[in-house]
């Protein structure tokens, strides 16, 4: 049997809802497309760009033969179908974007935890362009920087991004790189610019790395106190991200002086320095963290607060002979935790969880697990904290039914 291959086709179709992921559904002859550069509402012509010949397909919009109220003209010139596959919205007047993302995150709760909730995504400062401070360029053949196409190895070329900070981007676009490496750039509290090269070296699996602008570690400024962070580590992306999330975190824990509280998934120790304001010096923070590099920031940066203890594992792994908690803080990857993790944290009965998700669907499954264990959700605030993309970030409470 012939396996269904429309690549390359191209078709009138009618544009349905948002979609998770960046693309609305449309459908033609019974399958269903994932279309980008499109909205809800218009008819567009449309060319299959992947297709593996199940009961779905990939498409871009080439050409809009009814647009929507909410669509602009995209301002970067790189935001095209077969262009940079870094942004997703361009096309979209900034509201509406934030309308989508809510849209999409309410869908991932009704579908997945059986939660209805009215949801908005709020702005954070400075508007849709120029935010990103920390970027990761891939490098072609011929030695020029930019990003990857959608779901492709493919780099596309750039002389500059719109949605990344003055002194990123533009700091290495212009420069000839060694062929098929990757660049990180950082740009930190005080807006000095690091660069760190990955060149790829024949006969060996791991890249050479080395700074080629800055220093390996920058300064960094969040709730109040100064951060010695890795310019490859992660650190938010936006400049005002840090100081948000902890506000909700710090408002949402509850805890008191004494408390015991988790921080899972910990990175640098962000929320841990929060939480360990609440408990104070006759409280526990328990900060577990993967990484290693990041919970050797972890230990340095919060040497001054001697109730945080940091520990490098797994979280799974890391929870056995920990006292109870009354707050755990869960900021998992993309992911998500998933069910065994949620599974030990709810044997725990803390009153208090705050989730910080990244992925909306991630955050939906876990949000089901926990209400499997007697949790619910009782407060929910979204972020946009990409705008031009279809990513978002969600900060969720859930509190022990009594």
């Amino acid at each position: 049997m012939t396996k269904l291959d429309w690549t390359g086709r191209r078709f009138e179709v009618s544009v349905d809802a948002v979609a998770h992921g960046g693309h609305c559904v449309a459908r033609h002859e019974g399958r269903v497309l994932f279309v980008r550069h499109t909205l809800p509402g218009e008819r567009v012509l449309v060319e299959v760009t992947d297709d593996r010949g199940g009961s779905f397909c990939r498409a871009d919009a080439v050409s809009v033969l009814s647009a929507a109220p909410q669509r602009v003209a995209a301002p970067c010139p790189y935001a095209v179908p077969g262009g940079c596959g870094g942004c997703d919205w361009q096309h979209v007047a900034e509201a509406a974007q934030r309308e989508l993302k809510a849209t999409v995150l309410a869908e991932q709760l009704h579908r997945l935890a059986g939660v209805d909730w009215d949801v908005e995504v709020e702005p954070l400062a400075g508007g849709p362009l120029h935010w990103r401070t920390r970027t990761r360029l891939a490098v072609n053949a011929t030695g020029q920087a930019g990003f990857r196409a959608h779901r492709s190895h493919r780099v596309v070329p750039v002389a500059d991004c719109l949605i990344a900070a003055p002194g990123t981007v533009d700091a290495v676009a212009s420069r000839t790189w060694a062929p098929g490496g990757e660049l990180e750039v950082a740009l930190d509290a005080d807006a000095h610019t690091h660069v760190v090269e990955h060149r790829r070296v024949p006969g060996h699996r791991h890249p050479a790395t080395s700074v080629v602008a800055g220093r390996e570690r920058v300064t960094e400024r969040a709730v109040r106190r100064e951060w010695t962070v890795a310019a490859t580590g992660f650190w938010q992306a936006h400049p005002d991200a840090a100081d948000v999330y902890a506000e909700v975190v710090a408002d949402w824990a509850g805890l008191s002086l004494g408390d015991v509280a988790w921080d899972l998934y910990s990175g640098v120790g962000l929320f841990a320095a929060v939480l360990a304001e609440q408990v104070g010096p006759l409280g526990t923070v328990l900060a577990v963290e993967s990484a290693t590099a990041a919970t050797a920031d972890a230990r340095a940066n919060l040497a001054d607060l001697p109730q945080v203890r940091v520990v490098t594992g797994r979280v799974e792994q890391s929870l056995s002979g920990a006292a109870d908690p009354r707050a755990v803080i869960l900021d998992p990857p993309r992911k998500g935790a998933g069910r065994r993790v949620v599974e030990a944290i709810a044997a725990r009965h803390p009153a208090s969880v705050v989730y910080v998700a990244c992925d909306p669907a991630a955050l939906a499954r876990d949000v089901a697990t926990f209400a499997d264990h007697g949790y619910r959700l009782t407060a929910l605030r979204a972020f946009d904290a990409f705008p031009m993309t279809h990513h978002t970030e969600a900060l969720a409470h859930l509190t022990r039914a009594p």
